[in-house]
């Protein structure tokens, strides 16, 4: 797993906890189901089965592989369509490419983010290299949808291309956790990520038996999920595993701390960190499309449908997908 390492923690600047404030309570541990994606690319839905006001401005959480590929097996998503949010992703292991019909696209490994603002509409596709496809290999990554306000679901589509020697690098107080900032703010240290959505997104790693006490905003909501390894969270030290997210209360900072013993193949416990300012809006989303109503979310489809989220450039001949992962219904919240 390899995203950003450091060679010597120690020279990080580290990250403390003033004394006096109150560590989150853990309200809820839940363990993501998995399933399929795209062209079948196997994912875990971190959010599944969590209430959408608890992970207000977030919409969507896939945590794709953690997959070795045999020679042509890797595979992406063909093109769709989006409105109304931004996709996230960041990519651990392995190499994926992006390219949407607003001239926004590139190659991501190891560590580097894309971050793409649908706002009033967009195409893209994502797929793996035709070099990876032939030799295979190791994948693994996320993909996170942000939610926008409705005073920005129509605003013009854009793309961030963040590598990953651009990400803040921070240490623990005790040194045992190295913290890679993709986005937000964390003791005063910014991610490179630019958010239309106040949000605050982190990859840690945490030694075993070492403990990270991170400061979190009061103002944002706070969910960890757990990508590899064993640990615990809270001052409660309840157990937490692979594949499982964590919901926190209110509060000033978060408390996680990795088992003694770790497994061979996840030597260390590693935590996707994010959390940001609740909209607090009525949410209508039906496959590709999060909006505020179930007439918005109507309307996208039929404006896709229409060509007015565009077309996709003669370069690509891939057939357009009407939806991407849609529900059978449109969920309105």
């Amino acid at each position: 797993m390899p995203a950003v390492t450091v060679s010597d923690i120690t020279i990080l600047p580290r990250v403390s906890v003033a004394p006096g404030l109150r560590a989150r309570t853990v309200k809820s541990i839940t363990t993501a189901p998995q399933g399929f994606e795209g062209e079948g690319f196997p994912v875990r839905r971190a959010f599944a089965g969590v209430d959408m006001s608890e992970l207000d401005p977030f919409i969507h959480l896939d945590q794709m592989g953690e997959v070795e590929y045999a020679p042509g097996e890797p595979k992406g998503t063909p093109w769709h369509p989006h409105r109304g949010f931004e996709t996230v992703t960041y990519i651990i292991d392995g190499i994926f490419d992006h390219y949407d019909n607003n001239g926004g696209g590139g190659t991501i490994q190891n560590g580097d983010t894309q971050w793409m603002t649908a706002g009033a509409g967009i195409l893209h596709i994502e797929t793996p290299p035709e070099h990876l496809v032939m030799s295979g290999g190791l994948f693994h990554g996320f993909q996170l949808w942000v939610n926008l306000p409705a005073a920005k679901k129509w605003s013009p589509p854009a793309y961030q291309d963040l590598r990953a020697s651009e990400v803040a690098l921070l240490a623990s107080h005790d040194g045992g956790s190295l913290i890679r900032v993709i986005a937000g703010e964390i003791d005063g240290h910014k991610g490179p990520g630019s958010t239309q959505t106040p949000i605050t997104l982190v990859h840690a790693t945490v030694q075993p038996g070492a403990e990270l006490r991170l400061p979190w905003r009061k103002d944002y909501n706070a969910l960890v999920y757990t990508l590899a390894g064993h640990g615990f969270v809270g001052e409660e030290s309840r157990p937490v595993q692979m594949g499982q997210l964590t919901v926190f209360g209110e509060g000033d900072f978060l408390v996680i701390r990795a088992a003694n013993q770790q497994e061979t193949r996840s030597p260390e416990l590693e935590l996707f960190i994010l959390g940001g300012q609740p909209i607090k809006e009525p949410v209508a989303w039906m496959g590709p499309f999060v909006m505020n109503t179930k007439a918005e979310v109507l309307q996208a489809f039929e404006d896709f449908q229409n060509g007015v989220l565009g077309t996709v450039p003669a370069i690509h001949k891939k057939e357009v997908l009407n939806v991407h992962g849609a529900p059978t219904e449109i969920v309105e919240e």
